[in-house]
């Protein structure tokens, strides 16, 4: 997989990125599942200190203590967590994150870094003092870039204009199209989209008929059940490419999505994730096709 410069920052990214959340608790599963995951060309793993409190952080930390130079290592902070009584608050003080970054290095096994992104964030956060907490540890050289996670359009202009974020993951697929009105705005201050849930909770892989049935029986976004199902159909129809091989390629098309996120909570799984991967982009003809089959949603909330 060829790695692409993330926003202006020295560090490269391939164009799948492992979501650690669904990996679980068994320790060695999720170690051979990260090993895979490297082994056929992944050099970023996303994870969260939020992500069973801690533990999956614990979990990676151990997994990649021996490869620690061979990855991109991102994690976020803002979900002030108590493991104990399975409790959090949103804290985005720069007191909590200097105390968060500490805990997230120590259960990681590492010193720093590579990215640190907000889990979130609102308009009324102390967002010119977060900043400025997370230049300072760049300074001290315990994170080498930072950005947001955040579909909140209000929060992203922000940071977009006031920051010298280098990433935003964002929750984007070719069902979920509302991050594309925001695309100019992102690719003219040279950041970069991570592009979490491209398979739209495996509703966009061979498993769609199931994963409708299971997650989708009330519909998706403003897609009803039946219209989800139509829409599914066509966008199958007229591709020879899988529809898992489709909603990466649709994600990844633009050249401000540089990763796309996606979660696996089996080897078995992994594999299908990263076989649907090519490198090949949509013909103009078919991208349009897509667009027309699909909606433009916008962000209805959080608006500027």
């Amino acid at each position: 997989m060829k790695k692409q410069r993330l926003g202006q920052s020295d560090i490269y990214i391939t164009p799948l990125s492992l979501g650690a959340m669904s990996l679980g608790k068994d320790k060695q599963k999720a170690s051979n599942m990260i090993d895979e995951a490297i082994y056929n060309g992944i050099n970023h793993i996303d994870t969260a200190d939020l992500y069973d409190f801690g533990e999956n952080e614990r979990i990676i930390g151990e997994a990649v203590k021996e490869k620690r130079h061979d990855i991109i290592l991102t994690s976020k902070v803002g979900n002030h967590f108590n493991k104990e009584k399975k409790e959090w608050f949103w804290d985005p003080s720069p007191a909590y994150i200097h105390q968060a970054i500490d805990a997230s290095l120590k259960r990681l096994q590492t010193d720093y870094l590579d990215l640190y992104l907000l889990h979130g964030g609102t308009i009324e956060d102390p967002i010119d003092d977060i900043i400025e907490t997370f230049e300072r540890l760049k300074e001290k050289g315990k994170i080498r870039a930072y950005g947001i996670s955040s579909i909140r359009p209000n929060v992203i202009d922000a940071y977009v204009h006031r920051s010298n974020i280098n990433a935003i993951m964002m929750q984007y697929n070719i069902l979920d199209r509302r991050p594309e009105e925001l695309f100019a705005k992102i690719a003219e201050k040279d950041i970069h989209v991570l592009a979490r849930g491209p398979f739209a909770k495996g509703i966009l892989t061979d498993q769609t008929i199931v994963q409708i049935e299971k997650k989708a029986k009330e519909g998706y976004l403003s897609y009803a059940y039946e219209q989800l199902k139509e829409v599914l159909t066509s966008i199958s129809s007229f591709q020879k490419s899988n529809l898992a091989t489709i909603a990466l390629q649709y994600v990844l098309q633009q050249d401000v999505v540089r990763s796309a996120v996606f979660g696996a909570s089996s080897m078995d799984q992994l594999n299908k994730n990263i076989a649907a991967y090519t490198s090949e982009k949509l013909p103009p003809d078919i991208y349009i096709q897509l667009q027309s089959i699909t909606k433009q949603l916008l962000y209805e909330q959080h608006r500027l």
